[in-house]
């Protein structure tokens, strides 16, 4: 079958790397820096492909229950820290460029006649110890009304907002906020190294797509988060202050994949709920390479709806 070429299709376990390039069919692997160890993360994460996992989605929007997809795209990239950009051409980037675990994590879901379509990117360098913020986040939300984007970028002592909306409230602004650690880098820490995330109380600026769906500010937040092990890993983060509650399941075991989620308003999930996912399939591509008619068989895989 030839669209199966240069993909992996995986159902127990799997990671996915892959960068979209300035010439779509021109990859080239992202070189693994030499501060990193040269251990299982490297043969997983620097090999040219991305890992695409596909997820049943149930999103709560207008009081009622929306069946959708949900997808996360891993990939590493090589970014520069000054522009907060891909780098077209690394090898001249010098000391400016950085390795950042990229995530694209992307919501369809229809409500009544229209539908919803979210997309939320996470730029975290895979060397915490020296990047201990992740460098860059942006969400946007598109549906019949209109469209919203947010941006948060890292400057060196707080972080820039940049909210554009056709909404008068919030409308168009940039403002700047305390820095903090992100809830939306907490799925690349995930896979990154769980153990660099923090546990206990600490402060936590709440997700720009929440934010979005509640019309809630995005202010740092006092929150406490926990690891718990069942059959996996449970990372829960509950806010002190305001109902919010988020669960993310993953894998023990590197790499770390990302099983399910739950969020909700504090209350049990029935009650209060605001989005649950549970992974369907992840497969491994060089998916920016996968464009033409012949490759949608690969949806299917994905079990994708939309």
């Amino acid at each position: 079958m030839k669209y199966l070429n240069n993909t992996l299709l995986f159902t127990p376990v799997v990671f996915l790397l892959s960068q979209c390039q300035v010439q779509e069919n021109s990859a080239i692997a992202v070189k693994m820096p030499e501060e990193i160890p040269q251990t299982e993360f490297q043969e997983y994460w620097y090999r040219g492909l991305a890992e695409l996992n596909s997820y049943h989605l149930q999103q709560y929007r207008y009081g009622e229950l929306r069946e959708g997809d949900a997808v996360l795209v891993f990939v590493t990239e090589d970014f520069s820290k000054s522009k907060q950009v891909k780098l077209d051409h690394p090898e001249k980037a010098g000391a400016d460029k950085v390795s950042v675990l990229k995530l694209n994590a992307v919501r369809k879901f229809k409500t009544g006649i229209y539908d919803y379509s979210i997309l939320q990117s996470v730029f975290t360098p895979v060397d915490i110890k020296n990047y201990p913020h992740t460098l860059k986040t942006s969400t946007s939300s598109q549906e019949w009304c209109g469209h919203t984007f947010t941006q948060l970028n890292l400057e060196e002592k707080d972080y820039r907002l940049t909210e554009l909306s056709y909404f008068e409230d919030p409308g168009d602004r940039t403002t700047r906020i305390k820095k903090a650690m992100l809830e939306d880098e907490l799925w690349t820490r995930i896979r990154i190294d769980p153990q660099s995330i923090p546990t206990g109380n600490v402060e936590l600026i709440p997700s720009s797509l929440f934010a979005r769906l509640t019309h809630a500010d995005i202010q740092p937040k006092q929150a406490r988060i926990r690891l718990e092990k069942s059959e996996a890993m449970n990372l829960i983060v509950e806010y002190l202050h305001f109902d919010r509650t988020l669960t993310i399941r993953f894998e023990e075991n590197f790499p770390h994949r990302i099983l399910s989620w739950e969020e909700s308003n504090g209350k049990d999930w029935l009650a209060g709920g605001l989005s649950k996912a549970s992974l369907k399939k992840t497969i491994r591509s060089a998916y920016w390479t996968k464009n033409k008619n012949e490759f949608e068989p690969l949806r299917d895989t994905l079990q994708l709806t939309y």
